[in-house]
């Protein structure tokens, strides 16, 4: 495993089930699952989507922008991001999701509340469409 985290990953060429595969084999060799409760998972990632807000706090839509962009800060930006997809990638491992399927139900549904003709360039939410 350690050699195969040396070998560069990118979102072009690792599958989903890689990343489950590898968070899961991350948190065994550490007999972590005892404590990946659905509940302290949920509360981790929400600590984790916190810690990525931060750094965005009071900031201004385009500011935000610069923010993600500034190279300073994008590692720690990433790393947020990362650990709050690892997070939910083992949320999923541990209550046997199916993470794709679940996008792909919820995108669906989405699609029906908010049809193009009524949703485009708007952020209302659907029940005001």
């Amino acid at each position: 495993m350690v050699a195969d985290m040396k070998r560069g990953l990118s979102d072009d060429g690792t599958t989903l089930a890689e990343l489950k595969a590898r968070v899961l084999a991350f948190a065994r060799a550490r007999d972590w699952e005892q404590f990946h409760t659905p509940k302290n998972l949920s509360m981790a990632l929400t600590a984790e989507a916190g810690e990525l807000m931060e750094h965005f706090l009071w900031a201004t839509a385009e500011e935000s922008h610069r923010t993600a962009r500034e190279r300073a800060k994008r590692r720690a930006i990433a790393d947020e991001l990362a650990d709050v997809i690892i997070y939910a990638l083992e949320f999923a491992n541990m209550t046997d999701m199916d993470v794709a399927a679940a996008i792909e139900r919820k995108m669906r549904a989405n699609a029906k509340k908010y049809p193009v003709a009524k949703a485009r360039g708007r952020s209302v939410k659907y029940t005001e469409l």
